[in-house]
């Protein structure tokens, strides 16, 4: 695991968004077949991996866990050792295809429904023409359809294998099948293919600055009340922890 800071439990990198980009540029050219699973990792997940044994593991297994979330840096400020930058699943994508654009990267998209997997697709292929797309599947999937999708991958042989299962359905998938993919780069990405496709609007850069995109997805999809109701207890639980280690370093 490279320089990190553990915020309950999980191992959050230290590396911002370029830095992070240049360790998966390395791990494409290098000639290491094993695959690097990186995890972006936010507050929810979080917390549901302090219930999650099999989630833990994973997360204490991964190569990279990057902080995607303004509560999990927020939350390193509190253990005095800041994380500076957010590096969001949708962000470390779209860098990801600019670098693969100009790289040649072969990428394979699975996940989402079919309609946006597809449309995604498209409109990836649209804005980064050099890319390879060696395949794509939709989430969808039964035991048959999975061994399918499985042998798609072992035969195809992507660069990258971005997985849009949402959270914890796409690190336990990887994690689950990691023996089997022979990529070299894996990673899930949530709703990251709903914005690409057009269905869900991202917030407004403006908002995103103000650090406030999880304001604006909650006004824009009320629906997501429930899941947002973990980052006071997140917020909680780290604070909680800094304060502990505070005192015992005095």
């Amino acid at each position: 695991m490279l320089d990190n800071v553990k915020i309950l439990g999980v191992p959050f990198s230290k590396m911002n968004m370029k830095e992070t980009v240049n360790i998966i540029v390395n791990k494409i050219d290098c000639n290491n077949q094993s695959i690097f699973n990186i995890i972006t990792g936010n507050p929810e997940i979080v917390l549901q991996a302090q219930k999650d044994s099999q989630l833990q593991t994973i997360f204490n297994e991964a190569d990279l866990i990057t902080p995607d979330g303004e509560g999990i840096v927020l939350a390193s400020k509190w253990k005095g050792q800041p994380l500076f930058e957010r590096v969001t699943g949708v962000d470390l994508l779209l860098e990801v295809l600019k670098m693969g654009n100009e790289r040649g990267w072969s990428f394979y998209f699975l996940g989402a429904d079919e309609e946006v997997n597809k449309k995604a697709t498209e409109n990836i292929l649209e804005e980064y023409p050099n890319i390879i797309v060696s395949g794509r599947h939709h989430g969808y999937f039964d035991n048959v359809q999975e061994e399918k999708i499985l042998l798609d991958i072992e035969s195809k042989r992507p660069n990258i294998l971005i997985v849009a299962l949402g959270a914890p359905r796409a690190e336990k998938w990887i994690y689950n099948y990691k023996h089997r993919l022979p990529v070299k780069v894996a990673f899930g990405v949530g709703g990251s293919l709903d914005i690409i496709s057009g269905k869900t609007a991202r917030a407004p850069q403006k908002w995103q600055q103000l650090k406030l995109e999880w304001l604006y997805r909650l006004i824009i999809q009320p629906s997501r009340l429930r899941r947002q109701m973990v980052l006071p207890i997140f917020a909680y639980k780290s604070l909680m922890e800094a304060l502990k280690e505070k005192r015992k370093r005095v």
